[in-house]
């Protein structure tokens, strides 16, 4: 059994991610920002450089999920700033803790996004060793991973996953897409040809275990699930298995600007991500491609009318 510590242990990924690890026989405690004492969490806030030394003292493995939502709100300046300083500021005042407190752990295992490639829709097939994008969505990666890789300065296995699209039974980026198909107002965004990158949320868990478990896990890897889809492929799956008519035209992408801003680069670019490195690990996928994903989605997800 390890005891490990994991930020942002309070959302999509992280509460399906610390469920998945108890089960399996670990001791998991999360950091809050609520000074409120609940068992298995630790206090922490950014803004005064604080963490409870016994979360870290405790620490086998840190899991560093933390960080503002990407597609929350317009990118304003000001939320620029946020999504960036919310992931290095963080990183580093772990960083400067486990330095200090306890520089043996074991291994620091980080998110990061498939936006590290930039937003773009090419018919390059993304590897992890491929050069970074010159976009927001690339330097928020870039900023993010170089804060994480502090930790092999302190000979701390360090493991990087960029994520995309996270699929789950219920809320998140899955919900978003499916309601408005259901409710048959679905249509393709754009030009329907940019690729959605996604992994359905057990795989990603299972992904972060592994990292755990697997000492040879080490590094870079895209947490993706290996067949590929383009946006149009995915509404029309979703629709075929609805039952719903696709009757609308492909929504413009002007329309979708105009109600997003620049983060309208989240639905209309998109490449291939390559999920090999993960899989030469071993790691095998429950959900591999899209209709075993959706088939098990709709399966579990409650109606959404």
């Amino acid at each position: 059994m390890a005891s490990i510590l994991v930020t942002g242990g309070t959302g999509l990924i992280g509460k399906k991610l610390c469920e998945l690890l108890r089960n399996k026989g670990h001791k998991v405690t999360i950091l809050s920002r609520n000074q409120v004492p609940k068992p298995n969490c630790y206090y922490w806030n950014l803004e005064t450089n604080y963490i409870d030394a016994k979360a870290i003292v405790e620490a086998d493995f840190i899991i560093h999920l933390a960080g503002a939502g990407i597609a929350d709100k317009r990118w304003t300046k000001e939320r620029k700033t946020a999504l960036i300083e919310s992931r290095v500021k963080s990183s580093n005042l772990l960083f400067q803790k486990v330095k200090e407190l306890n520089p043996n752990l074991k291994a620091f295992i980080a998110a990061s996004g498939i936006g590290y490639y930039g937003a773009t829709t090419s018919t390059k097939i993304y590897e992890e060793n491929d050069d970074s994008g010159t976009d927001f969505l690339s330097e928020i990666c870039k900023s993010w991973e170089n804060a994480s890789n502090q930790f092999k300065k302190l000979n701390i296995r360090t493991v990087i996953l960029r994520t995309g699209v996270v699929f789950s039974e219920k809320g998140g980026a899955f919900e978003k897409i499916s309601k408005p198909i259901k409710l048959g107002v679905g249509a393709a965004l754009g030009t329907g040809k940019q690729f959605t990158p996604w992994i359905h949320l057990e795989d990603l868990c299972n992904i972060y275990a592994e990292a755990v478990e697997n000492t040879k896990i080490n590094g870079i890897y895209n947490a993706i699930a290996p067949e590929h889809s383009t946006n149009k492929a995915l509404t029309k799956i979703i629709a075929k298995t609805f039952k719903k008519p696709l009757w609308l035209p492909n929504i413009p992408a002007f329309i979708l600007k105009l109600f997003l801003g620049k983060m309208v680069v989240l639905l209309l670019e998109g490449s291939r991500i390559s999920s090999k490195k993960i899989v030469a690990t071993g790691f095998k996928f429950n959900y591999p491609t899209l209709t075993k994903a959706l088939d098990n989605l709709f399966r579990e997800t409650p109606s959404l009318n």
